[in-house]
């Protein structure tokens, strides 16, 4: 990595930092500035104005949060279905619990998207990305005869509305079983399925 491409990284992850920790309306250029060990004038090489920072680590965030980051579809067989549907969901528990800046930097964001139709169209579209991409997943699973076709996309988006229940109960709620909350909503869709049942 060159030095350009270090100080860039390190002004990103001090921005977010201190979106979490002051907000993003109270970060300002000099405190970045400071944090990272440069020069003010310095940021404008990298981003013009503060609004095209913001914007930056606002695409940054949604590209580590999308359903292709967690979610290899690729990889599902008959025979690991259900296990890397749990190990896949959990895993993304793991990430938001780990990083004690996510909830509130997230939280930041969803404020702005109440005021500004690009942030609430791009959290929008991650939304149905988590949709479209377990109906993808729930599709091969009916194929793989592993649920019914009867019902099998509201199965799809019961999983997709309970791991964003669980990522918003996790902004303010610590001590929930988070991952066996998963493990009951991965089972319930296989569970009694007439197509598992009749192997």
């Amino acid at each position: 990595m060159s030095k350009s491409e270090e100080t860039l990284a390190s002004i990103k992850q001090v921005s977010y930092q201190l979106f979490a920790e002051v907000g993003i309306t109270k970060t300002t250029y000099s405190m970045i500035a400071k944090a990272v060990g440069i020069a003010k004038p310095s940021i404008y090489y990298y981003f013009k104005s503060k609004e095209d920072l913001i914007a930056a680590i606002f695409e940054d965030l949604c590209s580590a949060i999308e359903f292709s980051t967690f979610f290899e579809v690729e990889t599902f067989t008959k025979e690991n279905f259900e296990e890397k549907l749990i190990a896949f969901g959990t895993h993304m528990i793991d990430e938001q619990a780990k990083d004690p800046y996510y909830n509130r930097v997230l939280q930041e964001y969803m404020l702005m998207a109440t005021r500004l139709p690009f942030y609430h169209e791009k959290l929008l579209m991650i939304q149905k990305g988590y949709l479209q991409g377990f109906e993808m997943l729930m599709e091969k699973a009916r194929k793989f005869g592993l649920v019914s076709d009867q019902n099998f996309v509201a199965k799809a988006h019961v999983l997709a509305l309970v791991l964003d229940n669980i990522g918003n109960f996790m902004m303010l709620v610590e001590h929930v079983d988070y991952k066996q909350i998963w493990v009951e909503a991965v089972s319930s869709v296989f569970k009694g399925s007439d197509a598992r049942g009749s192997e």
